[in-house]
């Protein structure tokens, strides 16, 4: 017999099973994070939107279930203050200086150059402009894209895309504790000393900042988590995730603007002076790795479908 869907009621978003997990998360949240790093306001705004979309409606309910995944990363990530990597592991700065010098160095007036300090030496308004752009996208063009694919309705390809650029950043958190390293522009400020209260740095950056009158990098950089996490560059593995998942989902010419920001963010990483070519191809396989291993080993388990691609998809 035909039985009617069943239409969700606006007093079921307030289920007090909700009410109740939705606020147990949101104050041990804020009281986790008082005891790790001390309060900062953007803390309370996440929960505000966390809690807003949450209740809102039934669309913002699943919207925000979904994004959650990237606001995970960002938890993590900012909780990695709390427990900085040079203190179980040894920082390595001149010898990533060196292996750079030995793989990459380019001869110059009977010297060798890393290629970040070849760069140093030979800087272009352009490419400061293009450099400062590229980096920018490394977090908004993931979210973008996220959004895309959540908003055409390509619901199990957004929690593939979302969980695997979560795994990604797992892989990469886990690369910052077993392999600190210290940045080229690290080795340019302060020689292969090692001083553990190094603030965050613009570096190369700061010429973007400069031409535009503006501080968005010096801002971005003075909330940096730890100096110390260059290898892998996990700037450089995002966008290779979307590249992956637009070809994927043959999104046609875009993916060429997806190939572009790829290959621009790994010529602006080494162009600032933030990373070496070493730590690029660090995040490169972070992102091979990661996308291999969810495609392998998750997508195919019966549960992770049924209790979280099925129940996700589902309107």
């Amino acid at each position: 017999m035909y039985q009617p869907a069943k239409v969700a009621t606006y007093t079921g978003l307030f289920a007090k099973k909700d009410i109740l997990l939705t606020s147990i998360i949101s104050l041990s949240y804020l009281l986790l994070s008082k005891v790790l790093i001390g309060y900062k306001p953007e803390q309370l705004v996440l929960v505000v939107i966390f809690n807003l979309l949450y209740y809102i409606s039934f669309s913002t309910r699943k919207f925000i279930t979904g994004f959650s995944v990237f606001m995970i990363f960002w938890i993590i990530f900012d909780y990695m203050k709390a427990f900085p990597n040079y203190l179980y592991n040894t920082v390595h700065i001149q010898s990533l200086y060196n292996a750079e010098k030995r793989l990459f160095g380019i001869h110059v007036n009977g010297q060798i150059l890393t290629p970040n300090e070849f760069w140093q030496h030979n800087t272009y308004t352009v490419l400061d402009i293009l450099s400062g752009v590229f980096y920018l996208c490394w977090v908004p063009v993931p979210l973008v894209f996220a959004g895309y694919l959540f908003f055409t309705k390509r619901r199990e390809q957004f929690m593939y895309f979302a969980l695997t650029f979560l795994l990604v950043n797992l892989i990469g958190f886990v690369g910052y504790y077993v392999y600190p390293a210290a940045p080229p522009w690290y080795v340019q400020l302060y020689g292969f000393n090692f001083n553990p209260h190094t603030p965050g740095n613009t570096a190369g950056l700061h010429r973007f900042d400069d031409f535009f009158n503006a501080g968005i990098f010096n801002a971005l950089y003075a909330k940096s988590s730890n100096v110390f996490a260059a290898m892998p560059s996990l700037h450089s593995a995002y966008n290779l995730i979307v590249l992956y998942y637009g070809i994927k989902n043959r999104l046609g010419l875009i993916n060429i603007f997806f190939g572009v920001v790829v290959v621009g963010i790994w010529f602006a990483a080494v162009y600032s002076n933030h990373h070496y070519i070493l730590d690029v191809l660090g995040g490169i396989s972070c992102a091979i790795i990661g996308i291999f291993a969810f495609k392998r080993f998750i997508v195919p388990n019966r549960w992770f479908q049924s209790m979280i691609v099925e129940k996700f998809v589902q309107d």
